[in-house]
């Protein structure tokens, strides 16, 4: 099934092929305080326009099929940032949380938490543990919300527990089973709003054959054309995982 696909010829026009999604798609969340300030706004406002195109974002990947959506939600690095601010996203968080748990069971929507829960404070965890009790029963579409993440953190974790085990036979395959991603497929897609070139420590391990797509739109402002144009820029790729196209 084709769907059109909304944009400019020069933005990755053409048409989104619905029937031949990428699996796992996954999105770094940039760009909610640019936004705010642009509007003469508090960096709060940004963050709650940001938690809004995310749900807007997640409930559309549902409807179309997608399996698995990641977003970066916050980082290892982003407690360096004003207490005040920390304190308004673990708030907003909060608040998504308990309404999720009121509709995950009825949208068939699983949510997973990536990264080190230990810091969070007890409400916060206490929520995550019912959101992966009701998880445990669904099958369908699974957000995966990187919080307290970092991708060399992800790295140093799952070695260190490979060490803990008394693991001697350390490779590819026992490294990846102790990741926080464990049994998820890595990202055939990684998105980036906001005009920023890089990663900046997300899914360092499992974005080695990922494709990428950067675009200068602001996170609040992204929009499902602006997904579709993502999506269709992906679906031209040819991938080859470092081998040759026969």
């Amino acid at each position: 099934m084709r769907f059109p696909f909304f944009g400019k010829k020069d933005d990755g026009a053409g048409q989104v092929d619905f029937g031949h999604l990428p699996r796992h798609i996954a999105v770094i969340m940039d760009g909610n305080g640019r936004w705010a300030r642009r509007r003469g706004l508090p960096r709060s406002a940004g963050h709650k326009a940001g938690a809004e195109t995310f749900r807007t974002i997640a409930t559309y990947c549902r409807e179309i099929g997608l399996d698995y959506l990641t977003v970066y939600a916050f980082s290892t690095e982003n407690w360096k940032r004003p207490p005040e601010e920390v304190e308004a996203i673990m708030d907003l968080l909060a608040r998504y949380l308990q309404e999720a748990i009121e509709t995950m069971a009825r949208d068939n929507v699983r949510l997973k938490f990536l990264g080190d829960m230990t810091p969070l404070r007890p409400d916060l965890r206490a929520l995550i543990d019912e959101t992966n009790r009701i998880s445990a029963g669904l099958d369908g579409c699974q957000a995966n919300i990187c919080l307290n993440y970092g991708g060399r953190d992800e790295i140093v974790h799952a070695v260190s527990e490979l060490v803990r085990l008394g693991e001697t036979d350390i490779n590819e395959d026992t490294i990846a089973a102790h990741l926080y991603t464990a049994g998820i497929p890595d990202p055939d897609l990684i998105i980036r709003p906001s005009g920023e070139l890089r990663l900046s420590n997300f899914l360092l391990w499992q974005c080695a054959y990922s494709e990428f797509y950067f675009t200068n739109v602001l996170w609040p402002d992204f929009s499902k054309e602006e997904l579709h144009r993502a999506i269709a820029a992906y679906q031209q790729r040819d991938r080859r995982y470092g081998g040759v196209k026969k």
